[in-house]
């Protein structure tokens, strides 16, 4: 690219690039800003209930409830929902593909370990975000149609509607497991994705989605003492599940929420600064043809002169 009107309209290009994913990371920083105070506004509660249910999972106690109870089967299959939380835009580097990976990769790998046992599996893939349920459908996972939530600004009536909905199809037996599939944020460049299975309770999901110093148990009580439940565990047990499961998909919403407007703020940031450094080399590679171009014209001249002394 040595001619200097065609390195112009590439500058120009990559200039108005860079306007739009500056104005883009702006639009994004502010989602996240509001993202983030919505998240340390429910991450207490959110918290809260799971030690909750880990303290009681942690104790000795007799518990009959089927979201508590895993059904070991020897024979049959197991019916598995996924409940996956992308993002409706693209631009956040690579958000949306890591939930896809991880999702197939929790699928094949359940598949492959009931067949070793000798059970068969179906799924059924709950999506929400657009992105994400468009491309399992392309890769050949069984997706629910019918299914639509966005995950852009989650509300807790939103998170309840689908509690509802897995609360449903669990206890009419559609399902024998039901996990979550979200992305969270540890820092602004550190994101994982989490695999949670929501029912039947697990407690190492459920540590998993705790800070670390918290998930031992007793974490809320003092040394050698113990927890007093009224009349008993197993009822206090049957009381907490409902708001756990409306708390944990509330928060598995945020958490996914949060971490797409920061990896695409993340990603608008970086994406701008290869615009001004590509800027920069273009910049540079301009100069140098209009400096070759005028040499050029300074020789023609010269060469020009020289002709004209010896005629």
């Amino acid at each position: 690219m040595d001619n200097p009107n065609e390195i112009k309209k590439r500058i120009k290009s990559v200039d108005d690039i860079g306007q739009m994913t500056r104005a883009m990371q702006l639009v994004s920083a502010s989602k996240m800003r509001r993202s983030r105070a919505l998240h340390e506004t429910v991450y207490p509660f959110f918290s809260l209930c799971a030690e909750s249910m880990l303290e009681i999972l942690h104790g000795d106690y007799q518990i009959d409830n089927p979201y508590c109870n895993l059904e070991q089967k020897k024979e049959g299959t197991w019916k598995i929902a996924y409940f996956v939380l992308s993002g409706d835009q693209g631009l956040a580097g690579v958000y949306n593909n890591e939930v896809v990976k991880t999702t197939e990769q929790h699928v094949q790998q359940k598949i492959l370990d009931n067949t070793a046992k000798g059970l068969s599996t179906s799924y059924t893939l709950y999506v929400f975000g657009k992105l994400a349920k468009e491309k399992l459908k392309k890769n050949g996972y069984n997706v629910d149609p019918e299914f639509s939530y966005p995950i852009s600004e989650p509300t807790f009536y939103q998170a309840r509607e689908v509690a509802t909905i897995i609360k449903e199809k669990f206890q009419s037996n559609e399902y024998d497991l039901v996990y979550l599939i979200y992305t969270k944020m540890e820092s602004a460049i550190n994101m994982k994705p989490i695999i949670l299975r929501l029912v039947p309770i697990d407690k190492k999901s459920i540590t998993a989605v705790l800070p670390e110093n918290i998930g031992d148990p007793g974490v809320a009580l003092e040394e050698g003492s113990e927890m007093e439940y009224s009349p008993n565990a197993g009822t206090v047990f049957n009381f907490l599940i409902d708001t756990y499961l409306n708390a944990m998909v509330y928060g598995a919403m945020v958490e996914a929420y949060s971490s797409e407007q920061t990896a695409r703020m993340t990603a608008m940031d970086n994406a701008s600064k290869n615009a001004d450094e590509m800027i920069k080399k273009l910049e540079l590679l301009s100069n140098r043809a209009r400096q070759t171009k005028i040499t050029n014209e300074l020789t023609e001249i010269i060469n020009g002169a020289e002709q004209a002394d010896n005629i």
